[in-house]
């Protein structure tokens, strides 16, 4: 019996930074090739029901609404309180106002609690309205369920930092990955889509490099992979020719059907 499918959507698959990156004239922050321009990273998820998922909330989020036609958000998965990740929540007010809902924000309790410090004006009494987010704040421990769908968090380390990534069916997303604990492993057993975290070549302290998000790869065994999170050390053409088969880059505006 065949698995439903779902629609991920790359909105972005950039650094903080973003790329080209601020008051930069590297060959890849002035390359031509449209898959090096990145924004923040998050991606969309279009579920079998019908439900619509959007993983982080990016600074860049109302410039990827405008570019891909997203009026509406059922939930919103959160993978940490980095600006990079949640700065674009202020943008959902938007969806509320069309939806005409509060949107369900799922999280780690130390991230929704920190979303709740840092949106502080929208959680306030007499702050309702169309000028700020509705947001239903939802911390969660292990598998629950985001706009009627199953959804299992995915423990992994930013640096010191605990943060989750998101498994939904046989695809997972693991952005911002400096290390994936062992009791994690098991989590990721029989999924066939994965994205991970690859920043750059060279090591760095809170983010997988090409190699190690490689080496994680191959330990999930998935039929495709996609690295993601991407800075402007990596030109999309040139790490292309080098990766192994069934791996590749994502970028900006990228969609590919999962096993949901």
């Amino acid at each position: 019996m065949s698995r439903p499918v779902a629609r991920v959507t790359f909105l972005g698959t950039g650094t903080s930074h973003g790329v080209p990156m601020i008051g930069c004239d590297c060959r890849t922050c002035t390359s031509p090739d449209p898959r090096d321009q990145r924004l923040r990273p998050s991606v969309l998820i279009d579920l079998p029901s019908g439900g619509r998922l959007l993983v982080d909330a990016a600074p860049d989020l109302r410039t990827q609404a405008l570019r891909h036609g997203l009026r509406h958000v059922d939930a919103i998965l959160v993978t940490h309180p980095h600006a990079d990740h949640v700065m674009g929540l202020d943008e959902t007010r938007r969806f509320s106002a069309i939806q005409g809902v509060a949107i369900p924000c799922y999280g780690s309790p130390d991230t929704v609690e920190e979303i709740r410090r840092v949106f502080a004006y929208a959680f306030r009494e007499g702050q309702a309205g169309g000028g700020v987010p509705r947001l239903e704040l939802v911390g969660v421990r292990g598998p629950f369920e985001a706009a009627g769908w199953p959804v299992r968090p995915v423990p992994i380390l930013h640096g010191t930092l605990p943060i989750y990534g998101y498994r939904i069916g046989r695809f997972a997303y693991l952005t911002d990955c400096s290390e994936i604990p062992e009791t994690s492993w098991p989590l990721l057993e029989g999924v066939e889509t994965l994205v991970v975290d690859a920043l750059r070549e060279r090591p760095h302290p809170t983010h997988f490099n090409v190699e190690q998000a490689l080496a994680a790869i191959a330990r999930v065994g998935p039929g495709r992979a996609l690295l993601t999170h991407i800075s402007h050390d990596l030109r999309h053409e040139e790490v292309s020719r080098r990766l192994p088969a069934g791996v590749e880059l994502a970028y900006d505006g990228l969609m590919l059907e999962v096993e949901a």
